[in-house]
């Protein structure tokens, strides 16, 4: 199997089969807050979560958020910070660290006092943060206001897609567990063509899978997530997630820019599936 390199980030299917499985043997499966892990995966998700909450920071700005109250405690956290950044060499076995897993990302310098890496989480660390975490509502609220350059076409819209559809905002956490992206089943559940046109989603990253400039992936999950709220909550009915009058609404009437961009998204899914119905016409001819 393919794999991505460290430090790069691949397609939503590379997170899926690749990143996403990885991520959960090296720092954890299950939140720190719901039951006891092992020591090294909790301090790698108490880094991710400040990350998460506080946007990008030092790893001195990390540890003083995570040690406010301990001060004395806060120049050995943010060595500690640092290694689990680059990985660590142990016995001439090298560890990796969350820059080469791809979940963190240097975001420029803060050129007070001593220049120093400002940090944030990459899409692949939002995603995590969203499967592993156990984040509250207003914790994706906050991550979502200091992610939202990096996910424009859903945390920049974050306030309108919480007033339009409400607490359905927060089915982002199924992409990041792996659902719906190349799942067949929902030509059972789903009145609308939502297996097509995620197909073709994926057909259109297909060349993506080791390497994806984040800005692609970034449309590609909002190309995702405005298509998977057709998909039924219920797969016993075939209602979607929000009513289609309701979507419709979403995608059309409060913001231009959203329903130019998914617009232009469903001229290349029509056009795709014509010029392959041409070739089965012909082949009917045989």
């Amino acid at each position: 199997m393919i794999k991505i390199k460290p430090g790069i980030l691949g397609n939503l299917y590379a997170y899926k089969m690749y990143a996403r499985p990885t991520a959960r043997r090296l720092y954890g499966e299950f939140s720190y807050r719901k039951k006891e892990i092992p020591k090294h995966h909790e301090n790698i998700q108490r880094m991710l979560h400040v990350l998460a909450i506080h946007g990008p920071q030092t790893t001195w700005g990390m540890a003083k958020v995570e040690l406010a109250n301990d001060t004395s405690k806060i120049r050995a956290r943010e060595k500690q910070y640092r290694k689990f950044l680059v990985g660590r060499d142990d016995r001439g076995r090298h560890s990796l660290g969350v820059l080469e897993t791809g979940l963190v990302v240097i975001d420029g310098k803060n050129m007070l006092k001593t220049p120093a890496n400002i940090y944030r989480l990459s899409i692949y660390g939002i995603l995590y943060c969203l499967d592993v975490l156990d984040l509250t509502n207003k914790e994706i609220d906050m991550m979502a206001e200091r992610y939202r350059n990096v996910i424009p076409g859903i945390f920049g819209r974050w306030e309108y897609l919480k007033k339009t559809i409400g607490r359905d905002v927060y089915r982002l956490r199924l992409l990041a567990k792996g659902l719906f992206l190349d799942n067949i089943q929902t030509t059972k559940i789903a009145k609308m063509p939502v297996y097509e046109i995620l197909t073709y989603l994926s057909t259109k990253y297909l060349d993506n899978f080791e390497h994806i400039e984040e800005s692609d992936l970034a449309e590609q999950i909002s190309c995702w997530y405005y298509t998977q709220l057709l998909i039924p909550r219920d797969s016993h009915k075939k209602n979607s997630v929000v009513e289609y009058h309701q979507w419709y609404k979403l995608i059309t009437k409060g913001d231009k820019d959203l329903k130019e961009m998914y617009q232009r998204f469903l001229d290349e899914v029509t056009e795709f599936y014509e010029s392959r119905f041409k070739i089965v016409k012909k082949l009917k001819r045989l």
